[in-house]
């Protein structure tokens, strides 16, 4: 899991712990987690070592680091623990591929993915208990290396065959109904699935309007 400091690091290994032991347990309370502070500023560090643009509203991180990032994060808290919180529409960006077509990316503004962050340190630590020990994509502390060194260990216990699969555009086709309802068998908290909801809808409104736009006949002047 991403290294955290503290308390939240410990939060985050008796969650794992828990999940781990009991298949079946369903976890509430967790969102008074995710609205902490220390697990705001933690996802905020993250944001930041990985840099990026700006999202809708062009706010960056040097402009947040130029006034108050203190404040930026004690708004954020306030927001999330009134249930003001509702975050805004990603910003679509298209990225050029080799073959002529273009790679959509939806990103974020900064105040979204430090929530995005907040509730991915908490979550992680429950899914990744439940998640096979095959997997590598898009996990923490795996990677391509990784992948390859158990590709080699298969060889030499002479596993022989290998599945190459690719799915196109998987992520914009994932049912999230299907997808809510695995998250519901482990999360009972009203709030913690409220804010899952909000994050996918922030990204499902971008993809309803290239939708339109495609539908839509064009005319010429």
């Amino acid at each position: 899991m991403t290294k955290a400091s503290g308390s939240l690091q410990e939060l985050r290994r008796r969650i794992y712990r828990k999940a781990k032991s009991d298949k079946t347990h369903r976890f509430w309370g967790l969102f008074v987690h995710i609205a902490k502070r220390e697990t705001l500023e933690e996802a905020y560090r993250i944001a930041k070592r990985n840099g990026g643009a700006p999202g809708i509203d062009g706010l960056s991180f040097a402009d947040i680091e130029a006034s108050a990032p203190g404040v930026f994060l004690a708004e954020i808290q306030a927001d999330l623990k009134t249930g003001r919180y509702e975050p805004k529409p990603n910003r679509r960006v298209e990225i050029p591929k080799s073959n002529g077509k273009v790679r959509v990316l939806q990103v974020p503004c900064i105040r979204d993915r430090v929530v995005q962050g907040a509730l991915k340190l908490i979550l992680e630590a429950v899914f990744e208990a439940d998640f096979c020990p095959n997997s590598y994509g898009f996990r923490p502390k795996r990677s391509p290396h990784r992948a390859l060194a158990e590709v080699r260990r298969s060889v030499l216990r002479r596993m022989s065959m290998v599945v190459d699969v690719d799915l196109s555009r998987y992520f914009d086709t994932i049912q999230h109904s299907t997808l809510l309802d695995k998250i519901a068998k482990r999360i009972q908290d009203p709030q913690v699935l409220r804010l899952v909801k909000q994050v996918i809808k922030a990204g499902k409104s971008v993809s309803r309007k290239e939708a339109r736009s495609a539908r839509s006949p064009r005319t010429s002047t």
